[in-house]
C-alpha cells in the first residue's frame, strides 16, 4: 500500500494513542508515550510488524501513546494507513 496523503486515528484520552502517518521514501517511527522506558520498544515492534501486514515500505509516522493496549495501538496505526494510503 502506498502513503499517499497525511491521516490520523485515534485520541489522546487515557488508554488510546493517536497515531499519525505521513508519505516519507522510507519507514520512520517516532513515538511518545509516559512509558516509554518500558515500552517504546514494543510500541515500535507493534507499529513495524502492522506495516509490514498492509505492505506499508514508505511511511512516517508518528505516535503519541496515552497507555494504549497492542491491540489498540495496532487498530489506529492500520487504521491511520488504511486512511492515508492506496492499493497499488
Amino acid at each position: 500500500m502506498n502513503i499517499v496523503r497525511p491521516a490520523a486515528a485515534g485520541t489522546l484520552e487515557s488508554s488510546d494513542a493517536l497515531v499519525t502517518v505521513e508519505p516519507a521514501p522510507q519507514v520512520k517511527i517516532a513515538v511518545s508515550s509516559p512509558v516509554q522506558k518500558q515500552f517504546g520498544e514494543a510500541i515500535k515492534r507493534a507499529v513495524r510488524e502492522t506495516l509490514q501486514e498492509l505492505n506499508v515500505n514508505g511511511a512516517a509516522v508518528t505516535v503519541q501513546d496515552r497507555g494504549a493496549l497492542e491491540c489498540t495501538l495496532r487498530a489506529r496505526v492500520e487504521t491511520a494507513v488504511r486512511r492515508a494510503g492506496e492499493v497499488g
